[in-house]
């Protein structure tokens, strides 16, 4: 067999409650040795499921019915059928982990909480290589620099909640390569991670696959993804293949109408300002009497921005214990420094940069879950400015039906011991709105809303998917005919086609009931499609405010810039420069070119470009240096 991994004719099956689920039926595909293939599909397609039976770790209730899965394994020169091995016998579990290794989608739940990064990738050249605790440190540390850890003595002591996303990916990829393995299997890598760390991921696991000369099988719903590393695509849907080629042939002349529909549904940034995706899977909102009248309603105002945040700021501090040596000691980290902007009523202000640079944070403190350390946040409220920092706990609850707030997880942001009806009515019956009848017919028209059957709100969450459950999270925010709704990531955790469906409808409910949305994101093409305005954050400060049309035709903060390069395009025509994504320090302040550059005496201003276009620098970068 001259391919690394061939999979004939795979049908797995779960026995369930409800009967017997066929979830893999009669999938082929082959990877060949230093290749990288992607599998592509939605979530429930099936692909995470042909991962597992290669891995031999499908859950107890899953079986493979039939087919093969053969493995050349380059260190015998033997053709072993996976599928006919028991994947508790020794012989697989030389071959798992050894010879074939796995990237999980998330870092942090697949790393044990109390065992150090070291302790972890040293495990697997104990129980396949039979090291010494001290060869197994040296090799760990070896990989640990192989996958561009900072300090990678340090990171060995560390336990994974020290590390980052990017980081606790790094270290799985690191336990994933330690052995040297012929193929690694990617479960949606980079699916939890920033733009730039993505971009970086991507980077690494090309470079180690070219250095190595080891095979890819990455397992994603991102077209764009597909596009800078695949060379050969397979589409799935349903548990079987609709499709499959080579990268050019697929995206040069897709074939099938499911994947000319994945095609469609991604966001882009050559899109007209009137085109919309185009979902799988179309809603079609329907508004009820009982929300008429509140697009109209909305929309009325003076002029005045319906919130304004001037010089917000906001520290926490770290308490280190010392490790035993010393006194403890306190730490003061500045969240958000001096944070400005303003939202017209109707606008779609879009808040982008990467974890940690104090995006939620001011979401948070606009909402008064966490308290500013100094500023103002003003809401205006029938033409009257409110200072809401001013504003008491009991103060606050008349403007907490004014502002709600789309959480990013639309699985944990839903109580799973309540029903549908229970989640939707309770905003209701919290503020007293209305009979018993008057709020169940407001949640009939809630769940029209956003296309989803009145006749199931007698489930729970978790009988629903990712969608609708988001969805589901949307409805309850619209309960209390809110006027401004902070949307925290809320398509981040979703494929790309459910993607589309609940852009289109935040879009729809943005001008049917004449709402105002503070958009927080990474995603630069989804903030392309749904953004009115974009502000872009780094580390805790605005350092570029414009109308998204000025911001994508010419950004001019280094930090925008690093951002927009590292967005994976599902184009062939406009591939990532993974080089220059290696060697970028302009996601790090100190890299930053002057006037741009950090000092610590001179402090930086947002200077006026022109056209609403702001940018943060020690000078105008239009004009000569001052003396």
């Amino acid at each position: 067999m001259t391919d690394l991994l061939r999979v004939n004719d795979l049908h797995v099956c779960f026995d369930t409650r409800a009967g017997r689920v066929e979830a893999v039926r009669g999938v082929s595909f082959r990877v060949k040795a230093g290749s990288c293939v992607a599998i592509v599909g939605e979530s429930g397609s099936g692909k995470s499921v042909c991962a597992q039976a290669v891995m031999g770790i499908l859950p107890r209730n899953a079986r493979v019915d039939s087919g093969e899965i053969l493995f050349s394994d380059v260190t015998t020169g033997n053709v072993v059928d996976l599928a006919k091995l028991d994947p508790r016998s020794p012989e697989y579990r030389s071959i798992r982990g050894g010879r074939i290794s796995i990237i999980f989608q998330e870092p942090m739940t697949s790393l044990s909480p109390l065992h150090t990064i070291g302790n972890q990738i040293a495990e697997a050249l104990r129980l396949h290589e039979g090291l010494s605790s001290e060869a197994a440190k040296v090799r760990s540390i070896e990989i640990l620099r192989l996958v561009r850890f900072p300090d990678p003595e340090r990171a060995y002591r560390t336990y994974p909640f020290e590390l980052s996303g990017g980081l606790r990916q790094r270290a799985m990829i690191a336990m994933a390569l330690v052995c040297g393995p012929s193929l690694l299997i990617a479960d949606e890598p980079s699916t939890a991670l920033d733009v730039t760390v993505q971009a970086q991921i991507l980077s690494l696991i090309k470079d180690l696959q070219r250095e190595l000369g080891m095979a890819v099988l990455m397992i994603t719903h991102d077209m764009g993804v597909v596009a800078n590393v695949a060379d050969e695509v397979v589409v799935v849907y349903h548990g079987e293949v609709m499709e499959s080629g080579t990268l050019t042939d697929l995206f040069s002349n897709p074939g099938h109408p499911y994947l000319k529909a994945l095609l469609r549904a991604v966001p882009r940034f050559d899109n007209n300002e009137d085109e919309r995706l185009e979902p799988l899977r179309a809603i079609k909102p329907h508004r009820g009497h009982l929300l008429k009248g509140v697009g109209e309603k909305a929309i009325e105002g003076d002029g005045q921005p319906i919130l304004k945040v001037e010089n917000i700021c906001k520290s926490f501090t770290i308490r280190s214990d010392g490790a035993g040596v010393g006194k403890p000691s306190e730490i003061k980290v500045r969240a958000v420094d001096h944070v400005s902007f303003d939202i017209a009523r109707g606008e779609c202000l879009a808040l982008v940069g990467e974890s940690g640079c104090g995006k939620t944070t001011v979401s948070k403190m606009i909402m008064r879950a966490i308290d500013a350390d100094s500023g103002q946040i003003t809401f205006n409220e029938d033409a009257i400015d409110v200072n809401l920092l001013d504003k008491g706990d009991r103060e606050m609850i008349p403007y907490r039906q004014k502002i709600q707030y789309i959480f990013q997880d639309p699985f944990g942001s839903l109580n799973p011991r309540m029903t549908v009806f229970d989640i939707l009515n309770e905003p209701l019956n919290i503020h007293g709105l209305g009979d018993r009848e008057y709020r169940r017919e407001v949640v009939i028209e809630l769940m029209q809303l956003v296309g989803l059957d009145p006749r199931h709100l007698n489930r729970y969450p978790h009988s629903f998917s990712g969608g609708q459950r988001q969805r589901i999270g949307i409805a309850r925010v619209l309960a209390l005919q809110p006027e401004l709704v902070i949307c925290d990531e809320p398509v981040s955790a979703l494929d790309v086609s459910v993607q589309a469906q609940v852009l289109n409808l935040l879009k729809d409910l943005k001008s049917e009931l004449g709402l105002t949305y503070l958009f927080i994101s990474h995603d630069l093409a989804v903030v392309n499609y749904i953004a009115d305005r974009i502000a872009v954050m780094c580390r805790g400060r605005l350092v570029e405010l414009a109308p998204k049309a000025l911001l994508f035709k010419n950004p001019r903060h280094p930090y925008t810039k690093a951002l927009l390069a590292s967005v994976p395009f599902p184009d062939l025509d406009h591939p990532l420069d993974f080089s220059a994504v290696r060697e970028s320090a302009m996601t790090d302040p100190t890299g930053w070119p002057e006037p741009y550059d950090v000092r610590d005496a001179v402090d930086a201003s947002m200077f006026d470009l022109g056209g609403g276009h702001y940018v943060r620098a020690h000078h105008h970068p239009d004009q000569a240096v001052p003396d």
